[in-house]
């Protein structure tokens, strides 16, 4: 059962769950300057109904613990590339462009005293860019091919694996990099004293998105190209 009521405050909704910021965002509820007061109180001042403000809350808490509930490592290999293309391909087209426009706002309004955050810009960038390439290419390649090379493993669709595999292991390993250097610029995720709610709002997407990159790497790196390359 959900800890989350119309009591909460709507700062500590967003710091419990990261992602209800864009539910508040389209709402025009101010979680940052504002956030320190009860989410009935903050629905209540848009004119709007807390306990479906509330719902919508819990629809996406309830979306959140159902993709961590699952054991992928034991799904047969078709369930999970579906599972691998549910869980984090389709939640990073969602997410990578819903955070950059927080990135962008604390890297201008803050860049200038706190100057790390605009290599933080700089590296979330090239860590979307490359996350959605790569996931663009698994989905529209990679995936159909791992299939059909299960079903009729013929030597002209092996050797053609072989070299896809062999991509995206490099760019798994580049992701990783760029992750790393962000954990390390950001002192493992930690805000300044004092940060505002949009300064402490991307750092916990930033952390979650590292959590999610590195579980969908290793679903890949060490299960499915695992049971591929036992099959090449």
């Amino acid at each position: 059962m959900s800890s989350l009521t119309i009591d909460t405050r709507v700062s500590d909704i967003v710091t419990a769950l990261p992602q209800s910021a864009d539910l508040f965002r389209s709402l025009r509820i101010d979680y940052c300057c504002g956030g320190k007061i009860p989410l009935k109180d903050a629905a209540e001042q848009r004119n709007l109904n807390p306990l479906e403000v509330l719902n919508s809350i819990h629809s996406i808490e309830e979306k959140r613990e159902n993709r961590l509930s699952m054991e992928a490592s034991s799904f047969g290999e078709k369930t999970l590339i579906a599972y691998i293309q549910e869980k984090y391909h389709e939640s990073l087209r969602e997410e990578l462009p819903m955070l950059a426009p927080y990135i962008t706002k604390v890297a201008r309004v803050h860049g200038e005293n706190h100057p790390h955050l605009l290599r933080v810009q700089e590296i979330f960038k090239a860590l979307r860019e490359e996350l959605l390439n790569h996931t663009f290419d698994e989905d529209q390649n990679v995936f159909p091919l791992i299939l059909e090379f299960l079903n009729n493993p013929t030597a002209e669709v092996k050797e053609q694996l072989k070299t896809h595999v062999s991509e995206l292991e490099a760019e798994h390993d580049n992701a990783g990099r760029l992750l790393y250097e962000l954990r390390e610029i950001t002192d493992n995720f930690t805000p300044p004293e004092g940060a505002c709610g949009t300064y402490r709002l991307v750092y916990a997407r930033l952390e979650q998105l590292e959590k999610d990159t590195f579980e969908h790497v290793h679903l890949e790196n060490n299960v499915l190209f695992e049971r591929v390359a036992k099959a090449l």
